[in-house]
């Protein structure tokens, strides 16, 4: 009865090794990497600007010294921004710019005249609707 105890407990947690050893590798073809089937996920740069990925969604900022932009995708297909907010701050060395983004046309848009040098810090603030608030840090480059 002894042998028995001690083989149906080592059983157990041979069992239980397994399941956490799975548990720990399952990301069910989720790439992280950014080089399998899942490679739209790798935050590479779809309309010439900085992206930024947070919670598997990217945000890429295209900045222009006369408009910002910014693109919200969700593993490659754009997120729907109908009814969303954003506030983006701009930071140089002597300067910081607070400016609201509108949706317009699958992007968040702002116009006017901006400092956008290499270098220039930017955060963004988003807010979708039936969502928690987001911010996203970028650099530009």
């Amino acid at each position: 009865m002894k042998h028995f105890k001690i083989n149906l407990l080592l059983a157990a947690l041979a069992v239980s090794f397994v399941g956490v050893a799975n548990a720990a590798d399952d990301h069910k073809g989720h790439d992280h990497a950014g080089t399998g089937a899942h490679a739209d996920h790798d935050a590479k740069p779809q309309q010439g600007g900085v992206v930024t990925v947070v919670k598997d969604v990217n945000y890429e900022l295209v900045a222009k010294a006369d408009v910002v932009s910014l693109y919200v995708s969700d593993h490659g297909k754009p997120v729907d921004l109908k009814g969303a907010t954003a506030k983006l701050t701009l930071l140089s060395a002597a300067d910081k710019t607070e400016v609201s983004l509108v949706p317009v046309e699958g992007r968040l848009e702002a116009k006017g005249a901006y400092k956008v040098a290499a270098g220039t810090k930017a955060m963004a603030s988003i807010n979708l609707p039936g969502k928690s608030p987001v911010s996203v840090r970028f650099t530009l480059p």
